[in-house]
């Protein structure tokens, strides 16, 4: 059949057989929810020009046992490619057809990048699930408000915060089986633990909390015979002080660090080979609250070193400061205003060992990899008494090398006010830019210091409709043109080099939601997305994606969600060892059953909570050559006092 028509007889079911009964697979979204992303105001939900994917900290409780990659993944017009692979697998960000570099991931609102990754994002295997309180995701291009890397999304993540309590201590801890589909021994091979103990006392706030996983069992790729090891640790400290209701500041301090064994992938052979990885933050955040405004800033220093232990042994090391301030101000409720200025100053450096020696030299001098941007932006918002709401801004990129470039963004949005609640309609028009990342400049057998930034623009259309304490559906068109795309690019006789592209590409789609609880204690909550791409940017993209999840209140103590998760058919290339060439596969279409329940004892201090995914252990491909999970097991307890 059909996939066009595949995804229509998905959409008319969905809403045909629920709109009578908000948006995401996560939780419904309330009539005076907040919203943040967008604006960088804590606005209605109802006056967004946006259809916002909020994951709350109650979605969260839901979802223990998963990473955040796992999550995120679950939300519409997301695909995090590697999550269902051995632990230490790399991570691909898909998001409407653009890759990493176009997804910028926030956290506590501040970009955080790796100045020497290949696509300058940042590697969520760093972040620990139990140190986040929510998570929002912005689709389509915000460079206005966010910079470089924000073309196709930006995935904010909200760490928590402290206990209005003086003393409060968190526990949570899991085990469980980490096999393949062809395996049922059901060893246990996955351990993770959180502690967390903060509080407040008269000015003063406090956070400490310190995350571990040990992920073993699985080969990284499919039928070697040695398994591949994760092992991560995660601490992150948290001190504020309020001056008085005009003054407070937050500092923080946090370190992430991983150990992921992996295999040759390019033989498909098991190898002694390991991925290392550390990173060091610390910041700090003072805000002045003066009538109707506020004075914001927010500094950043990130400090990452990673080394690959294989046939080709490498070091990188990189450093970024990050100063986002600015100024909100807020008229009658009317007009919502953002200056700003953002700062950006990265380098790197990286070593390996030419061929014949056996000690490392310097590949990549910080002198040279280095670079500053410096961004005044503007934004708007207008929320009328008649239903209009426009969201409106511009950004002037100011690159140490590459000079000026204008971006810019206008959102109008206008709700109509139901008896049963409202509907809106939404268009958005947005620019984004995406600045070479240093790698790209500056390694010495592929960089090219004559790159050029890519351009994106961005088409939005779409509708909300929300029924009070019954539902939420929501219908977005969305049209992404790309120039000046960055490609590797074999340049004869097994010669390769980053390059600019001179053709444009051009990614659409749809992307629909629907969250119910018409029944009592009874939620559904169904996203599809449909994706149509040119054929350059479609390795690894599903055309077709479902996620569903129906969650059940047994009792004010028992929870039992089931989710279901369908991944078609996805383009892939592997290289062929004969022919020197790359041969174009198909990976086979999939769909995964997960099963959870969670349960409250001891005056609901504590929560017991079990996870089986993949319940008919399905053997698929989510990379080709790499292995998958198969069925797993967990259980886990979350201890509060």
């Amino acid at each position: 059949m059909n996939k066009t028509k595949v995804f229509c007889n998905i959409l008319g079911m969905l809403s045909i057989g629920f709109a009578q009964s908000q948006t995401d697979s996560t939780k419904v979204e309330k009539l005076n929810e907040v919203v943040v992303t967008d604006s960088k105001f804590q606005l209605k939900r109802e006056n967004s020009g946006k259809v916002i994917t909020k994951i709350t900290s109650k979605d969260l409780e839901k979802l223990q046992g998963q990473s955040i990659a796992e999550i995120i993944g679950r939300t519409v017009g997301v695909e995090i490619n590697g999550v269902r692979s051995n632990a230490g697998q790399n991570l691909s960000y898909i998001i409407r057809g653009g890759r990493n570099r176009q997804v910028l991931i926030l956290i506590d609102g501040i970009q955080v990048t790796d100045p020497s990754q290949i696509a300058n994002d940042y590697d969520l295997r760093l972040l620990n699930a139990d140190q986040v309180e929510s998570i929002e995701i912005l689709k389509g291009a915000s460079s206005t408000l966010y910079g470089s890397g924000a073309a196709t999304a930006v995935i904010n993540i909200k760490l928590k915060e402290a206990s209005k309590k003086a003393f409060n201590l968190s526990l949570r801890s899991s085990v469980g089986t980490n096999q393949s589909a062809d395996e049922n021994n059901y060893a246990i091979e996955d351990f993770r633990n959180s502690i967390s103990v903060n509080g407040s006392t008269g000015k003063y706030n406090y956070l400490a909390s310190f995350g571990q996983q040990f992920t073993d069992g699985l080969s990284a790729i499919k039928g070697g015979t040695e398994s591949d090891a994760f092992n991560s640790y995660n601490g992150n400290l948290k001190l504020g002080y309020t001056f008085s209701k005009a003054l407070k500041i937050n500092t923080y301090a946090s370190f992430d660090r991983y150990k992921a064994d992996f295999d040759d992938g390019f033989s498909m052979m098991d190898a002694d080979n390991r991925s290392l990885s550390k990173q060091y933050r610390i910041g700090l955040s003072p805000e002045f609250k003066y009538n109707n405004g506020s004075i914001t800033v927010n500094a950043a220093y990130n400090d990452v070193e990673r080394e690959i232990e294989s046939g080709f042994p490498s070091i990188f090391n990189s450093q970024s400061v990050i100063v986002d301030a600015f100024n909100r101000y807020n008229y009658n409720d009317k007009f919502y205003t953002v200056l700003g200025v953002n700062f950006q100053d990265n380098q790197m450096e990286s070593f390996s060992i030419p061929f014949g020696e056996a000690e490392f030299s310097q590949s990549i001098n910080p002198d040279n990899a280095h670079f500053t941007i410096t961004d005044p932006y503007a934004n708007i918002v207008y929320v009328s008494d008649f239903g209009l709401n426009v969201n409106a801004g511009i950004r002037l990129n100011n690159h140490s090398d590459y000079g000026s470039y204008l971006v810019y963004n206008i959102n109008p949005s206008y709700k109509k006010e139901l008896e049963f609640g409202y509907l809106k309609g939404l268009v958005s028009y947005s620019t984004a830019f995406i600045t070479p990342s240093l790698y790209q400049l500056f390694e010495p057998n592929y960089g090219n210091t004559d790159l050029k930034p890519e351009e994106n623009q961005t088409f939005e259309i779409g509708g909300e409709l929300y029924i009070e304490d019954k539902a939420t559906l929501s219908l977005v068109y969305f049209n992404r043109n790309e120039e000046q795309f960055i490609d590797f690019i074999d340049t004869g006789g097994f010669v390769f080099q980053y390059q600019n592209i001179s053709e444009s590409f051009t990614a659409s789609g749809l992307e629909f939601v629907a969250n119910i609880s018409a029944i009592k204690k009874l939620n559904l909550n169904a996203n599809v997305t449909y994706t149509t791409l040119d054929e350059d940017l479609s390795l690894r993209i599903p055309e077709v994606k479902v996620n569903i999840r129906l969650d059940y209140e047994v009792s004010n103590l028992t929870l039992v969600s089931l989710s279901y998760q369908y991944n078609d058919d996805r383009d892939d290339v592997v290289f062929n060892n004969a022919t020197f060439e790359n041969d174009a596969v198909t990976l086979e279409s999939y769909g995964l059953l997960d099963f959870y329940i969670s349960h409250k004892i001891v005056n609901n201090r504590m929560t017991l909570f079990a996870n089986v995914t993949n319940i008919f252990n399905e053997d698929y491909q989510e990379l080709f050559g790499f292995t998958t999970k198969g069925r797993g097991v967990s259980l886990g307890l979350n201890l509060n006092l």
